[in-house]
């Protein structure tokens, strides 16, 4: 046929959408709502990577440019320095500043500098202090808030962040000098694992959106089927009437383009105020890219037309009625399973071929055995829900009333919930990779949490104020116990040698004897007693040995003093005689502490050089301020105080990453399957109208009618969950076999089957108010 017939008649499909009266313009907007939804999700998907991509961008833009050194001060150079924190488990980081010369740069998202004491904060950090929430934040950040940073200066809207001119840095305890902003890092090439998760991901998140603009492209057949009988009745032939119902779909498909893109860009206008597992962005970084908006809106009307020809193939259209009507025949499974060997075959060659070295895995392959793989589950499930309520007889008028709907039409019913079973099999198969992955790409801290929970670093300006800053941290409200040191180092005395670019030197920690039992092994410990501490034979991580027996042997005497930097008269101290050698013992944080160990009584702390206060501390759980109330305390002694939490494991930051963004794309994704579930279901409600009223009509009792939705809805979502959990833990052992992983726990399906269960109960609840309308008399009114 020539274009101009193919033109003609979907353009009369079209008008049959749009112009069919109310019910038929009700059918196209429903199909245009389904449509809709899954196009704002696809562009939403496609505005991922500009997202992450911007977000990489203003933190490579804002940075302190360390790209070359900068040695001296000059009028355009600043002092910079970046601190990390968190308040309340929230993020929170600070950039210090302390300009050179009044040609120092302004930093990215600020119109210039602040003044000596004051800061710039970001628009969240704002609110939070001026809220009652906020009061222990402002007690630490010392610092007058005189503006906001701007969106060039934030990875995102709802980021903790200030920027203040510090006039305490040095270069003695700064980052560094530079004279601009903007610097980036070469990233590391992904490893092969964390390559194969976000392939999976893409699949099993997408799969399901093309699945439910499917469905949606087949709303409200059967009025369609009447519809096309009539055309029958006045001369159309079959090849017309399939070319003006793929037209309906078409119209429907092109108002949900529309409907799509009009939700997305409403929804992008939300993506600052709306917060997903700890990601937002601002809606100007909420840009699909090009080539795939392109697609979308290419294939989203092309799948609409196919999938109606496909889905009327074998129908006939008769001018009295159609095929459909009658028994239908019995589908064939050869061809179901064929797509699932198809997809097999395809995976089964990567078997055993994926390493965690690796940094390149065979995306086609996996991602088209993937996609097969999960499209034979689709296939199969219309087959597995006929066989299943084909057999079903007797109970309640409720679930008989259900059943024999099933049974005369239960390919409807099957496509309700196809989307579900792609997302479930493919949620249950990425929760198996997780878990997998989880333990490679975990490492083991070394920390000790049962002796510490807090690490802070204080730099002080002598060891009389470090002794006061380790009581002050010991006495913060929530704190149970503390390990506090006085570090520094000792040098050999005199004169470099040949050979020597500097002298011999040895750490020196100075405490009491609780805190010198956490890093060492001590036969017994009085005050006066110092201690050298050796490794464990076999120790990698063992000093120069030489350097301790130069500068730490028993009664050797030894300068406080670097001798290469120090000028006048040398303060010396000697090594008691009676000194013993102990065994290192890893401190909380998984540190060996080598040297010298010594109490107060054995030296004056006050002589030493540049002495840091190192605190650890244990925290009571009743008390959830307490680590906000050591963070603050630390500040106040040292302004650029490093505070860090010690936990027993860490993750790589990459895993973390493609972890937050598969769980951001699986709640956007479940949110779209209840909603598709929804909207078929009310359009199957809306399509039995008639039907409803004449039972009401007859007696039936309408909480009898409400309880055989709930089992049309049930029926089909138990079968298709069945056959997700099969289909996603048979995929999920393929997945884990190629990186010659083993299952960790083969009921990772349990909380998917709930959300399935949660989904019957609120789609059902959700569409008894329509149910309860359509219950009426006056459905059965005709024209």
């Amino acid at each position: 046929m020539s274009p101009g017939g193919w033109g003609r008649d979907l353009t009369l499909g079209a008008r049959f959408a749009v112009t069919g009266g109310r019910s038929g313009l009700l059918r196209t907007l429903l199909t245009a709502a389904g449509v809709g939804f899954g196009v704002a999700l696809l562009l939403l998907a496609s505005s991922l990577p500009n997202m992450l991509f911007q977000r990489e961008v203003r933190e490579s833009a804002r940075a302190a440019d360390a790209s070359h050194e900068v040695t001296t001060p000059r009028p355009d150079t600043f002092l910079h320095y970046t601190q990390h924190t968190s308040f309340r488990s929230e993020p929170l980081t600070g950039l210090l500043i302390r300009p050179e010369g009044p040609k120092a740069p302004a930093p990215p998202g600020t119109t210039g500098v602040p003044a000596e004491g004051e800061m710039l904060v970001s628009p969240a950090l704002a609110d939070l202090l001026a809220s009652p929430d906020g009061a222990l934040l402002r007690d630490r950040l010392p610092y007058k808030a005189v503006g906001t940073i701007g969106q060039d200066g934030l990875i995102g809207p709802n980021e903790l962040r200030y920027v203040a001119h510090a006039g305490f840095l040095t270069t003695d305890n700064y980052d560094g000098r530079a004279e601009r902003y903007g610097w980036s890092v070469p990233e590391e090439p992904m490893n092969a694992f964390l390559l194969l998760l976000v392939v999976i991901a893409y699949v099993v998140l997408l799969l399901p959106v093309l699945v439910f603009i499917a469905t949606a492209a087949r709303f409200g057949g059967e009025q369609r089927d009447r519809r096309l009988a009539a055309l029958r009745l006045v001369g159309a032939d079959n090849a017309t009437t399939r070319r003006v119902a793929a037209g309906e779909s078409l119209a429907g498909a092109l108002l949900g383009l529309v409907f799509g893109a009009g939700l997305f860009l409403v929804a992008r206008q939300f993506a600052g105020s709306v917060e997903i597992w700890d990601v937002n962005a601002f809606p100007a970084d909420v840009v699909p890219q090009t080539a795939l908006a392109l697609l979308v809106l290419a294939v989203v009307p092309v799948a609409s037309v196919v999938v109606t020809l496909l889905a009327l193939r074998g129908v006939a259209i008769e001018p009295l009625g159609v095929v459909r009507s009658s028994t239908p025949r019995r589908r064939r499974l050869w061809w179901r399973l064929l797509i699932l060997a198809a997809g097999a075959a395809l995976l089964a060659p990567t078997v055993g071929d994926i390493g965690i070295q690796d940094t390149g895995i065979d995306t086609v392959t996996i991602g088209g055995g993937t996609i097969l793989v999960l499209i034979g589950l689709t296939g199969l499930l219309p087959w597995l829900v006929e066989s299943s309520v084909k057999r079903l007889r007797g109970g309640p008028v409720s679930w008989q009333l259900a059943v024999r709907r099933l049974q005369l039409s239960s390919g409807t019913a099957a496509r309700a919930v196809s989307g579900i079973v792609v997302a479930a099999a493919g949620a249950i198969a990425l929760q198996m990779l997780f878990q997998a992955m989880e333990r490679d790409l975990t490492s083991a801290t070394g920390h000790d949490t049962t002796r510490a929970h807090l690490q802070a670093s204080l730099d002080v300006r002598d060891g009389g104020e470090a002794g006061r800053a380790i009581d002050r941290l010991t006495a913060v409200d929530g704190v149970v116990a503390a390990i506090g040191t006085i570090d520094s180092h000792v040098f050999r005395p005199g004169p470099l040698r040949p050979g020597e670019d500097f002298a011999p030197l040895t750490p020196i920690a100075v405490g009491d004897c609780a805190s010198l039992r956490e890093y060492a092994t001590l036969p017994s410990c009085a005050d006066g007693d110092v201690f050298v501490v050796r490794p464990k034979p076999g120790a990698t991580d063992a000093p120069d040995d030489g350097w301790i027996a130069k500068t730490a042997r028993p009664g050797a005497q030894v300068a406080l003093r670097d001798p290469g930097e120090h000028k006048g008269a040398m303060p010396l101290w000697r090594v008691p005689g009676d000194t013993r050698t102990v065994t290192a013992r890893p401190d909380p944080a998984g540190m060996n502490h080598y040297g010298l160990l010594a109490t107060p009584k054995a030296i004056d702390a006050a002589r030493l050089e540049h002495p840091r206060a190192e605190v650890m501390v244990r925290l009571d759980p009743a008390r959830p301020d307490a680590p906000e109330l050591v963070r603050n305390a630390s500040l106040e002694v040292d302004p650029t105080a490093n505070v860090r939490g010690l936990s027993d494991t860490e993750q790589s930051a990459r895993f973390l990453s493609v972890r937050t963004g598969i769980l951001v794309g699986s709640t956007l994704t479940m949110l779209l399957v209840a909603a598709s579930l929804l909207v078929t279901t009310m359009e199957q409600l809306r399509d039995r109208k008639r039907l409803l009223s004449s039972l009401v009509a007859f007696g039936t009792r309408r909480t009898t009618l409400c309880w055989s939705v709930l089992w049309q809805t049930a029926v089909p979502i138990a079968v298709g969950l069945a056959l997700a959990v099969a289909g996603g833990l048979g995929l999920g052992s393929v997945l884990l076999a190629m990186t010659e992983q083993r299952v960790r726990d083969w009921t990772v399906f349990l909380p998917i089957v709930g959300i399935g269960v949660g989904l019957i109960a609120a789609v059902t609840l959700l569409s008894l108010p329509l149910l309860w309308r359509l219950m009426r008399a006056d459905g059965l009114r005709t024209e």
